[in-house]
């Protein structure tokens, strides 16, 4: 984890945040719980720059939120793309919808509502990137479940990999959020279907290319 000032200082060299953005942020400080869990404008614009390289026709997002990730991610898309989110809450479908239709990509972002754990084997599409980011203790379910259908050089990217250092303590039982986040990262270091690189960036992005 980086200090205060230098994460200051490496946003102040980091492009600016899209206005829609920093207002959702807010809007979601505001009125939503547990807001850290937004990406936020340093990983935000990462998660841009990630889909603009990639260039993806089919994205999967698990773990929707108040849909911050998924408007960023939408802006590398192909033409015709098309990004699917997930999100168990039904509360904050219609909070993300606003922010998506007035993002001007409504068109390319399917929401889906329900568990991941159940909608996932119903879809078909090949993946170019995967983005995961919702219930700790089930990352690595939800690698298994994604990775055959993630095309060859394709990428998966994971959130939270770091979860606030808990993954160092060994000090205490660690509860079943932490010890799924070790697993995973624990899970991936083994796998030899992808390379990876783990980012201190934030709370932590795993970032994984199929081979």
């Amino acid at each position: 984890m980086i200090s205060k000032k230098l994460e200051n200082y490496t946003l102040l060299h980091t492009s600016e945040e899209d206005p829609l953005l920093k207002e959702l942020y807010r809007e979601t400080n505001l009125k939503v719980l547990y807001p850290r869990m937004l990406s936020g404008h340093l990983q935000g614009k990462l998660l841009v720059l990630f889909s603009y390289m990639i260039n993806p026709t089919f994205i999967l997002e698990i773990g929707t939120y108040t849909g911050y990730s998924a408007i960023c991610l939408a802006k590398g898309l192909k033409p015709g793309g098309k990004l699917i989110t997930i999100e168990i809450n039904p509360e904050l479908v219609d909070f993300a919808q606003n922010y998506f239709d007035r993002s001007g990509l409504s068109s390319s972002i399917e929401q889906k509502t329900g568990k991941a754990l159940d909608i996932i084997p119903h879809l078909t599409e090949e993946w170019d990137l995967v983005f995961i980011d919702a219930d700790k203790e089930n990352y690595l379910n939800y690698y298994k479940m994604v990775i055959d259908q993630v095309r060859t050089g394709g990428f998966i990217i994971a959130d939270n990999v770091l979860w606030d250092g808990k993954v160092l303590d060994s000090r205490v039982k660690p509860d079943k959020e932490t010890r799924g986040i070790t697993e995973f990262n624990d899970f991936i270091q083994r796998d030899s279907r992808v390379e990876n690189v783990l980012l201190p960036v934030r709370d932590g992005l795993m970032i994984l290319r199929k081979i």
